[in-house]
């Protein structure tokens, strides 16, 4: 029985998938879209261009479009070294991070805060 309640579930998603892409066919926006689509194609094939050369000379024309394009990227910037002094041993650390196994030492004899005031 498990077979045919998922045919008919997966049939009427089919049929409202089908009504929703007949609607989508008749919107004049994403006609206008599909033939501005289909004509940038012709140009970049007529031309010999791919949409990296495109992309790069819409850039050159709109350079605010490459920053747009930065700004999404999900790389992060290095973090800064930083270096902690303690003053009771004269003792010098250079960490990037929070996970220096010295530090640690220091932040349970000390405590987080002043460990953090030893920065500079």
């Amino acid at each position: 029985m498990a077979k045919i309640n998922e045919y008919y579930r997966k049939r009427n998603l089919l049929d409202q998938l089908s009504e929703e892409l007949k609607q989508l066919e008749n919107d004049q926006a994403l006609q206008s879209d599909l033939e501005f689509e289909k004509k940038v194609k012709e140009l970049m094939d007529e031309y010999g261009k791919s949409a990296v050369d495109v992309h790069q000379i819409l850039v050159a024309i709109d350079p605010s479009i490459s920053v747009a394009n930065t700004q999404t990227s999900k790389t992060r910037k290095p973090k800064a070294a930083v270096t902690y002094t303690n003053p009771h041993t004269g003792e010098s650390v250079t960490a990037k991070g929070a996970n220096h196994k010295i530090l640690k030492e220091w932040r349970k004899e000390y405590g987080h805060e002043t460990v953090k005031s030893w920065a500079s």
